[in-house]
């Protein structure tokens, strides 16, 4: 009689659950079948040396393990400790009465250890709402589960101490996360500030514009201008996640692999930082086994990118699409998986190769047409999706010895959260919308309304800088910001010309 155990494989950032069948006849060899690649196939020998070193005995006959649904394709080692039960539960040499109540997960080694998997948050969830009273993973991925309630999490080491729970002869005890408590206790930790950073006070104005709003912005300037340490600083000036952000951006590093065995579930929000050599696949996701890319890793959070003309073109055009969907699917002959990426893009570049145009006091060295050159390697369309052109110049040395401490990220984060309630207001009836650099054409024109002063200023900014009609929107948009930071119901002309100023290459004749 057939032996059924159940298990889960990830797909996007969903799981689904695997029922795993063993039934073992006369014979001499093992079967594995329901789509397995390689490491699952190759399960079975791990499984055998696991069993034996565990002090069982891997049964002599022919056994047939079936993976289903059998119509989608099965990866990973996660499979294991699930395949390693219902082979032990077939033979008789473990009781089978409880196994059914259990979801399992995990790679086994050679002596019958347990290693970690990936996606254990999201494989808690399914367990859950499909109604098991358990689930058995490998005890550094034990705090990540546990995160989802109602389910007991027990975390194991070898394959031994989980025959012992199925014989009666173990007590496992399940893993409590006390989620409220973890999140708000560790909501509000950064490792930056911004009273560390020494002027620059305009930069950090038009930050705080870009974290009010969610507006994605580029910082122009010379090396050692400040570029990154001020970009890796936002995250600490943004809203504090809330308990749904942050189990969703927890799935997505769950799935990524990328949560370290003592974290349960992310606070902060994500800060990811590629180089300039990443391929597309890596930045949008994807693969032959599809995998969240940074962007989908940035999600909720800030994606960095540094020297941006240095990143290869088709990397920088694949961003074009998510950075307005806001979620990246990824298409292959079997299957398609959606990943969000709702991120805020934040990038840095020098004005020119040497680094020195527009310099206050060095001259630039660049042959003519170098820096119309060096710029042209990002394109207009992305460009037309980058609400803020920043411009950075250095530091002076009055304000680099100065011991005046600058505004700290809390104050500046004040500020931000209270603009962000009233965009939260406003967007109340939207579930697509939750800040003023998602909204839509339509939603633009119904909010971001400006008096007869405000079009005249506008109408020649656009003509002056032949601006696109994304570009027009962007302006807006921003103006909404500025005038929700300071306050105010309408957008008044100062909170326009603002706006137009954070058009910097825009402007004709500034690459010469």
């Amino acid at each position: 009689m057939p032996i059924k155990t159940f298990s889960s494989a990830v797909f996007g950032i969903e799981a689904k659950t695997i029922t795993i069948e063993v039934n073992i006849t006369s014979g001499t060899r093992y079967y594995i079948v329901g789509l397995p690649d390689t490491a699952v196939r190759e399960s079975l020998l791990r499984i055998e040396s696991a069993i034996c070193n565990s002090g069982y005995r891997m049964p002599r006959q022919k056994i047939l393990v079936n993976m289903a649904p059998a119509d989608i394709r099965k990866e990973g080692s996660s499979f294991d400790l699930a395949i390693a039960v219902a082979i032990l539960c077939a033979s008789e040499q473990i009781d089978a009465t409880l196994i059914s109540q259990y979801m399992i997960l995990g790679e086994l080694s050679l002596d019958g250890t347990i290693q970690t998997v990936k996606g254990a948050l999201p494989v808690s969830i399914q367990a859950r709402m499909e109604g098991f009273k358990g689930l058995i993973v490998p005890a550094l991925n034990a705090r990540e589960a546990a995160i989802v309630n109602d389910i007991d999490v027990l975390g194991v080491q070898t394959l031994a101490e989980v025959l012992d729970f199925f014989k009666g002869m173990g007590n496992i005890q399940p893993t409590v996360v006390d989620t409220r408590e973890e999140f708000y206790s560790n909501i509000s930790n950064y490792p930056t500030d911004f009273s560390d950073v020494k002027g620059q006070e305009n930069i950090k104005r038009a930050l705080e514009i870009a974290a009010a709003g969610g507006h994605n912005a580029i910082l122009i300037g010379p090396p050692g201008s400040g570029k990154t340490m001020l970009a890796k600083r936002l995250p600490s000036i943004l809203p504090p996640l809330n308990l749904q952000e942050a189990l969703e951006t927890t799935k997505i590093h769950s799935v990524a692999g990328k949560l370290a065995a003592a974290d349960s579930l992310m606070t902060a929000r994500p800060f990811r930082s590629p180089h300039h050599t990443i391929s597309d696949v890596a930045l949008v996701g994807g693969g032959a086994s599809p995998q969240p890319g940074e962007i989908s890793l940035s999600h909720n959070g800030v994606l960095f990118l540094d020297e941006l003309p240095e990143f290869k073109r088709s990397v920088l055009e694949v961003m074009r699409q998510p950075l307005e969907e806001r979620r990246v699917t990824v298409s292959r002959a079997r299957l398609s998986v959606d990943y969000p990426a709702s991120f805020m893009l934040i990038a840095s570049m020098n004005p020119c190769p040497c680094g020195f145009y527009n310099h206050p006091e060095k001259d630039c060295t660049c042959p003519p047409g170098a820096v119309q050159k060096y710029l042209s390697k990002v394109s207009g369309p992305l460009l037309d999706r980058i609400d803020l052109h920043v411009e950075v110049t250095p530091v002076n040395f009055t304000d680099l010895a100065s011991e005046h401490r600058s505004e700290s990220s809390a104050d500046i984060r004040a500020r931000v959260i209270k603009a962000r309630e009233l965009q939260s207001k406003r967007f109340s009836g939207s579930k697509e919308v939750y800040c003023n650099a998602q909204m839509s054409s339509k939603e633009v024109r119904q909010v971001c309304r400006i008096n007869d002063a405000g079009q005249i200023l506008l109408k020649k900014a656009m003509e002056k800088l032949g601006l696109s009609a994304r570009a027009y929107d962007r302006i807006l948009k921003v103006s909404r910001t500025i005038a929700d930071l300071a306050d105010s119901e309408e957008i008044r002309i100062e909170h326009l010309a603002e706006a137009i100023h954070y058009r910097s290459l825009d402007r004709d004749g500034w690459a010469g």
